[in-house]
């Protein structure tokens, strides 16, 4: 029995170990390069400009940058890049794993967006499957103020400490309220290594504190799929620098092989064509390119709703001064937030938020330290007085950053541009708009945000320019959005083949033999970072996949039937 998978990412990789341990045959197709983690660290440690992307070899063929078209539904545009090579955006991702909330799983029923056709009971046992996996650190009692968690679990790994950051802002918040909201920092699920429990045994070094989660960590203790890659059996092949450019069906829209195009040379786009046939094909590329491939291949799109529903997570940032210093770019990015903005009543009028407390002072928000000491040189300072004036201002900075819900929306959609990459494929076409309801839960968060630093005595050095990308006004009221890398959608699940993608096991409603995996599955994504539940849902298709052994090697027209 082979199975092709597309794609060695989040998704793909695990797909790819269970489907390996149960005797298939797998081959991974892998677009972009191999790149060694020593090499990476090196790279970053060597790079003038430490990007997300300075650690890792980049290709012609399969570039990560500059490749996806924007065409605009107005003055916003699509601004979460992601990562084309071994691993994927698994590779730089910040490592938090909060579950999905339960209300997560209902959004059509207050009357936004899709629903799940699961529960979240349904995707429980995989949470906890897919956190044992992946090497999660967190406390179950600490999780279940705010998720489900059963009764009697326990995380591989305990909880990460809190930053200085963390006890100084619990320290004021905790019991206050906002807008009838009980407040409580929570520490948050991280995939990076802690003390282990009941003999859990992480792969790499325990987390070392170094604030450069995104993009490596030097010590290796955040997981990548490259961590699952080194426990696949002999059975699982992966080939990299091979982009899959047309998934072929029979008559009976039974899948038959792959096509793909493989090159050698990372400054070209030469390559050579090559096909393989396969008893199952998983599209795990990213939720870009599993739409793109998809509509390259003419498949699965009876509902018309390959492409569309493309969702992301806009992000509200707000930075500030703390009145003490706290010890900011210190640890991982973020360790600690504030969920009780994630549910409730008016989730059904404006887009509900989750909050995380920012470890890394303004780096993201307003290009710490870098910006500041520019600044500092501009007005005249120079050795000891700007050595004195950069240490004061950072070492009291902290950043609020606010993941707003975005609800399944088929006109913010992946097409085919017309423009080709150097392979002469088509490059992905994005359309993309923030609606009201997204808008006011952007507007609500920066009210909260404003509220929370009063309680902090925090001097709030927010500011949105107009000459700002992704700068709006709203109920006139100054806003701006970043991307959080957290896209999905644009081949939706749902429980009918007329409104949907794929069914609640990933499986493509037009063709028996086919499954488009990952966040773009995903008909809503709630407030959380959506790799745990991706991974959570790739573990629970591996397992359907295996109970699927004996039909899937049966003739098309049987296939076809059932």
């Amino acid at each position: 029995m082979r199975a092709v998978v597309v794609g060695a990412g989040f998704a793909g990789s695990l797909i790819a170990k269970v489907l390996g341990d149960n005797g298939f045959q797998v081959i991974v197709l892998e677009a972009g390069a191999e790149t060694e983690h020593d090499e990476a660290v090196r790279r970053f440690h060597t790079a003038l400009v430490k990007s997300p992307l300075a650690p890792y070899r980049t290709t012609v063929a399969a570039p990560s940058s500059d490749y996806v078209i924007n065409t605009g539904t107005g003055p916003f545009a699509y601004s979460s890049p992601y990562l084309r090579m071994n691993g994927g955006t698994g590779t730089v991702w910040t490592g938090i794993t909060p579950r999905m909330h339960p209300e997560d799983f209902h959004t059509a029923d207050l009357g936004r967006g899709r629903s799940w056709p699961i529960e979240y009971d349904d995707l429980e046992p995989c949470y906890r499957a897919a956190e044992w996996e992946i090497g999660v650190s967190a406390d179950a009692d600490e999780q279940r103020q705010h998720v489900p968690v059963a009764d009697g679990y326990a995380y591989p790994m305990h909880a990460l400490p809190r930053t200085y950051l963390d006890h100084a802002v619990a320290s004021v918040v905790d019991g206050r309220s906002i807008d009838g909201r009980e407040l409580l920092v929570t520490g948050t699920p991280q995939a990076r290594n802690g003390i282990a429990t009941r003999g859990y045994r992480p792969d790499g070094h325990l987390c070392s504190g170094f604030a450069s989660c995104v993009p490596v960590c030097p010590e290796n203790a955040k997981y990548t799929p490259r961590r699952t890659q080194k426990r696949w059996s002999n059975q699982v092949e992966l080939r990299t620098r091979c982009v899959a450019n047309r998934v072929h069906a029979d008559e009976f829209g039974r899948i038959t092989k792959v096509s793909y195009q493989r090159y050698t040379d990372d400054t070209t786009g030469r390559h050579t064509r090559h096909e393989v046939e396969a008893d199952v094909v998983v599209l795990a590329a990213h939720a870009i390119e599993n739409a793109k491939l998809l509509l390259m291949s003419g498949l699965a799109n009876s509902s018309d709703q390959v492409g569309r529903n493309l969702m992301d997570h806009p992000a509200l940032l707000t930075w500030a001064l703390m009145p003490q210093p706290v010890g900011p770019f210190r640890g991982p990015g973020s360790t600690t937030s504030i969920e009780a903005f994630r549910a409730g009543g008016e989730r059904g009028r404006r887009a509900p938020f989750r909050i995380e407390i920012g470890n890394w002072g303004w780096g993201w928000s307003a290009g710490s330290p870098d910006s500041d000491t520019a600044e500092f040189v501009a007005a005249g300072l120079r050795g000891n007085a700007l050595r004195k004036a950069v240490a004061e201002r950072v070492g009291r900075q902290f950043t609020l950053q606010f993941e707003i819900e975005q609800e399944a929306d088929p006109a913010n959609r992946v097409t085919l541009a017309s423009a080709a990459d150097a392979l002469g494929n088509p490059r992905p076409s994005i359309q993309y708009g923030l609606s009201d309801y997204v808008k006011d839960g952007l507007l609500a968060a920066k009210r909260v945000s404003d509220q929370l630093f009063e309680m902090l005595k925090a001097e709030d050095y927010t500011s949105y320019k107009p000459d700002e990308e992704r700068y709006f006004e709203h109920n006139g009221e100054p806003l701006r959005y970043w991307g959080a890398g957290h896209g999905g959608g644009t081949h939706i699940m749902g429980a009918r083949k007329e409104t949907s993608v794929v069914d609640q096991w990933q499986r493509c409603w037009d063709h028996p033999n086919l499954y488009a995996v990952g966040c773009g599955s995903m008909p809503s994504l709630g407030t959380s970072n959506p790799s745990l539940t991706m991974a959570a849902l790739a573990l629970r298709t591996a397992d359907h996949l295996v109970s699927r052994r004996v039909e899937l090697s049966q003739p098309a027209h049987l296939a076809h039937d059932r």
